[in-house]
């Protein structure tokens, strides 16, 4: 976690980012249809995320692809353009695919949350949610080719929320707990679990917010 942990410290001096702003972050938007605490189903809006295929184990594979995107919104685009901070990083897996428009300035790109990683065969998948105000059309282009962007569209989900550090154990136990809750509610679901993150490694651990999440069908 030590690296990762480093990273978030550059990351978030990079941005310009206070701790108490990380909470404040813009995050991608839903409705919630159902709540049973710790666990909702919610609707998502479509959103885009730029996203990162790695390898590995959990840990090196999010440090990884957390170098590589946070290269992106600090300026390694078309337009050397900053993007500001989102929220949550998601970790999750899937291969996918992308262009270079021809343009140079320099201006900020925001900040978002949350971080994802979503698992399979050994590969992951890390995201960063993009901002709301910019469009396919007008967001900088990746000049690093192993950097995607994609639209995700509309969907449901089934979440837990939790608190903690981002450690496996943490992690395991809450996706068991979603597997139970879903199977008890008979419901349908697709893909792998989502992990999301929304707050710096330095965060202490009960103010933490992680969720796991399900695309429902």
């Amino acid at each position: 976690m030590l690296p990762f942990f480093k990273h978030w410290i550059l990351f978030v001096l990079m941005a310009g980012v206070s701790l108490p702003a990380m909470a404040d972050l813009e995050t991608p938007k839903y409705k919630i249809l159902q709540a049973a605490e710790p666990f909702e189903i919610r609707q998502y809006e479509p959103y885009m995320v730029a996203e990162v295929i790695t390898e590995g184990e959990r840990d090196d594979a999010i440090n990884a692809g957390f170098r590589l995107l946070a290269d992106f919104i600090f300026g390694n685009n078309t337009v050397t353009q900053k993007i500001d901070m989102t929220a949550p990083v998601t970790q999750q897996s899937e291969k996918i695919d992308m262009t270079l428009p021809i343009t140079q300035q320099s201006t900020k790109i925001d900040m978002t949350a949350p971080v994802t990683q979503q698992a399979e065969a050994g590969q992951w998948r890390i995201t960063f949610t993009m901002p709301s105000q910019y469009t396919m059309q007008t967001l900088p282009k990746p000049n690093n080719d192993k950097v995607k962007i994609k639209t995700i569209p509309a969907k449901k989900f089934v979440v837990i929320v939790f608190s903690g550090t981002h450690s496996d154990s943490n992690i395991a136990e809450h996706q068991a707990l979603l597997d139970q809750y879903v199977k008890d509610n008979k419901l349908k679901t697709r893909g792998s679990h989502l992990i999301a993150f929304y707050n710096s490694p330095w965060s202490l651990p009960f103010m933490r917010r992680n969720e796991v999440l399900l695309e429902l069908r």
